[in-house]
């Protein structure tokens, strides 16, 4: 169908190309210490752009009955589409890389269940009051992608994941600790092991409550790399997006090979490591995958573009389209990989007399964003005095903007951690970040 499809198409408009998924899912859920739900979710469809007279026409279906349909929507469609800044990229040679594990699919819905209960009722063990909350699952995909200049290149990936959460309330307080872990790969007890530690060290840190103290940006902050990815992540990215550069809206639209932050940060965009959940040998417009550097020794390197803001820019796709079924690509990173440092965690804290540890924000997305700003509500931090964590903070606001703050970087972790799959990034101790508190 996808081959009728497109030569249907191309026959019609200048150039084409069809989008198709299929994917697999068995999802396994427990709440408040049970099993919740086992389900299994299919999805599929095709989705078609086009360009005539240079314009952008696009149009998607779940329903396959209704493909033939697709044709003359674009047709309907396209006059009022975007003015398109490419055309559709001819085939090249793409990179290998270990995204499927045979295996997954054959993980039963009776073992995750075990998985679950068992890290559940380890954490009761120690926490009987605790309400735990876990999610697994394993998924398949496949993805194709052809186009009237001659690609037709299809891709499979399987992925695994466990979650964990802990709910702990006392009176008024509330306590909310989560943890996830995701690969292309089967990960076995040594990986949940490590989640459920990290659920445990943040209970155990959590056992009493402190008072942050507020300051303009001269207490030194450490964040895990889960903080790492709640605060500093969104803003930073923001600014290497092709759409914000093509716009001028990037704070970085000039700045291409200057030094914005610490020498010692390095940050790529890699789609190339085997078992993440991100990676992928081309990107979602059939562009080879490589890793792109985005900031290297503290120097920024360049955007992350697919086609259209590329040619916006008059220069050459990234490979970094990423899409929906019912939406157009833009730009969109793959795997994050911070580069690790030479200090140890537990080192960074035992050398504070003063400080705070960041994990986990509410209502992160706040200030101005696309300028680099973050300003959010601790959900999840800890208070350091005299090199050790004596509790956790509460009613504790963060800000800063997050070029100032990787621009005053005083440790970075000698160790990576990966968050939920996609990202990897080592603990960082910075200053520059204000630190609001509310009295007692």
């Amino acid at each position: 169908m996808s081959e009728s499809l497109l030569n249907a198409a191309a026959a019609k408009f200048d150039q084409a190309e069809v989008y198709r998924i299929e994917s697999e899912s068995h999802p396994v859920s427990f709440e408040s210490n049970k099993l919740k739900e086992i389900m299994r979710r299919d999805t599929s469809g095709v989705a078609l752009r086009v360009i005539d007279d240079g314009r952008i026409g696009f149009t998607s279906t779940t329903d396959a009955s209704r493909e033939g349909e697709l044709v003359d929507r674009a047709a309907a469609l396209a006059p009022f589409g975007s003015e398109a800044s490419f055309s559709f990229p001819a085939p090249s040679e793409y990179p290998t890389v270990d995204i499927v594990d045979p295996g997954v699919p054959h993980v039963a819905q009776q073992a995750m269940i075990d998985t679950g209960q068992g890290l559940i009722e380890r954490l009761l063990d120690e926490w009987p009051d605790l309400l735990c909350d876990a999610r697994l699952g394993w998924a398949t995909g496949r993805g194709r992608i052809m186009n009237s200049a001659g690609i037709d290149e299809e891709y499979e990936q399987t992925s695994y994941y466990c979650s964990l959460g802990a709910q702990l309330i006392r009176g008024t307080d509330m306590l909310n600790v989560w943890a996830g872990y995701g690969s292309s790969h089967l990960f076995g007890d040594d990986e949940l092991d490590r989640l459920l530690q990290t659920v445990r060290r943040s209970l155990r840190w959590s056992k009493e409550t402190a008072q942050a103290t507020a300051n303009t940006g001269d207490l030194p902050v450490i964040f895990t790399p889960r903080g790492v990815g709640a605060t500093m992540l969104h803003p930073l990215l923001s600014g290497f997006n092709g759409k914000n550069v093509a716009n001028g809206s990037s704070p970085l639209g000039e700045r291409w090979g200057e030094k914005i932050v610490d020498e010692r940060i390095s940050v790529y965009d890699n789609p190339l490591i085997d078992g993440a959940s991100g990676s992928r040998p081309f990107d979602d417009e059939g562009v080879a995958s490589r890793k792109l550097a985005l900031i290297e020794n503290g120097v920024a390197g360049g955007p992350l573009l697919d086609l259209q803001t590329a040619g916006q820019l008059g220069k050459s796709s990234t490979g970094a389209a990423g899409r929906g079924l019912a939406s157009t690509p833009s730009p969109s990173s793959s795997v994050i990989d911070i580069a690790a440092g030479d200090t140890h965690f537990e080192d960074m804290i035992a050398g504070l007399k003063e400080g705070l540890v960041v994990e986990e924000l509410l209502g992160a997305g706040q200030g101005n964003e696309l300028g680099g700003d973050f300003r959010a509500n601790v959900s999840l931090g800890y208070k350091i005095e005299n090199g050790e964590i004596v509790g956790r903070v509460k009613d504790t606001m963060i800000s800063g903007n997050v070029y100032n703050v990787l621009s005053q970087v005083e440790h970075l972790g000698d160790s990576s951690d990966w968050v939920f799959g996609s990202m990897r990034s080592p603990a960082m101790q910075v200053l520059g970040v204000e630190v609001a508190a509310k009295d007692e």
